[in-house]
């Protein structure tokens, strides 16, 4: 059930207009959908990467067998640009800030990334997708 969950709001988002970038973009910059698939279940710390990275993977199968395989993308060079400066576009930036990896696939002129969240003090690991029309830079 928790995959087919995913899987229905991976579907949503892909199908819901982008709001408008926030802040003083152009008005043509795309917009992106950024949320969290699984928030709700607590399991062990030690566990938890585990089965986040699980839900990722059955998330990615079922994704794969419609839109093929996922295009692997370390998010580490990002991280590293914007250290020295470099203004990075959203969703990216977010992503790049949390999650060490994704799997991405583009489809009907939208990428769709999911990756599991680094774990950061007390903040249990999550798994995050994003929707947006912009390239990865």
């Amino acid at each position: 059930m928790t995959t087919a969950r995913h899987l229905a709001t991976i579907d949503r988002l892909r199908a819901l207009p982008f709001p408008r970038a926030p802040g003083p973009a152009p008005p043509d910059s795309p917009g992106y959908h950024l949320a969290e698939l699984r928030t709700e279940e607590r399991v062990a710390p030690d566990e938890e990467r585990e089965q986040c990275a699980a839900e990722r993977d059955a998330v990615a199968v079922v994704l794969g067998l419609r839109w093929g395989a996922p295009q692997t993308f370390s998010l580490w060079s990002l991280t590293a640009r914007a250290a020295d400066g470099e203004e990075i576009p959203e969703p990216w930036a977010a992503l790049s800030r949390r999650v060490d990896d994704i799997d991405l696939w583009r489809r009907d002129g939208r990428w769709v990334a999911i990756g599991v969240t680094r774990a950061q003090g007390d903040d249990p690991r999550r798994l995050l997708v994003a929707v947006t029309a912009a390239d990865p830079p």
